[in-house]
């Protein structure tokens, strides 16, 4: 069972990846697809809190930098 940090983290990063998922299909740009199904995947496969924080912030600015 999940820590409250990383139930947390689980919610916060799997909603930033459905925006940046449906963003990218609705604007048919492949970088925030691919991003959105990372951010929204990952918590499956890392069990740790500082870990989701630390990927799930990664993976958050690679939507920003860099720009295309």
């Amino acid at each position: 069972m999940p820590t409250p940090g990383a139930l947390f983290a689980m919610i916060l990063f799997g909603a930033i990846g459905t925006g940046a998922f449906l963003y990218g299909k609705n604007t048919s740009s492949i970088k925030p697809l691919v991003l959105g199904i990372l951010l929204m995947a990952y918590p499956y496969f890392v069990s740790g809190a500082w870990l989701l924080y630390g990927i799930g912030t990664v993976l958050t600015l690679a939507l920003f930098f860099p720009r295309d």
